[in-house]
């Protein structure tokens, strides 16, 4: 594991809108690959950097994708039939 030391940094990068879809995808995968190790190990200041970058480029995302495909087992409705399945099932 790598050792994070954020001390003096802050995470700004380009602003997402100015991304290109290629680029967004790669922002947003390697935000999300990070994120277990800067909950873990980054300092309070790194960790609300990170949660500001993330929801900058989920938001764009979501802005360029708003009928984007969402799996039933995803929604309320599916979790709830999911949960029933199980139940009969056990």
């Amino acid at each position: 594991m790598r050792e994070h030391d954020e001390r003096g940094t802050t995470m700004t990068g380009v602003d997402p809108g100015r991304l290109d879809d290629q680029q967004l995808m790669k922002e947003l995968e390697t935000i999300h690959r990070t994120r277990h190790d800067t909950l873990l190990y980054g300092s309070n200041d790194a960790l609300r950097a990170h949660n500001e970058r993330m929801a900058q480029l989920e938001g764009e995302y979501l802005r360029r994708n708003p009928r984007r495909f969402v799996a039933p087992g995803r929604t309320r409705d599916g979790a709830r039939e999911r949960t029933a399945n199980e139940a009969a099932d056990a």
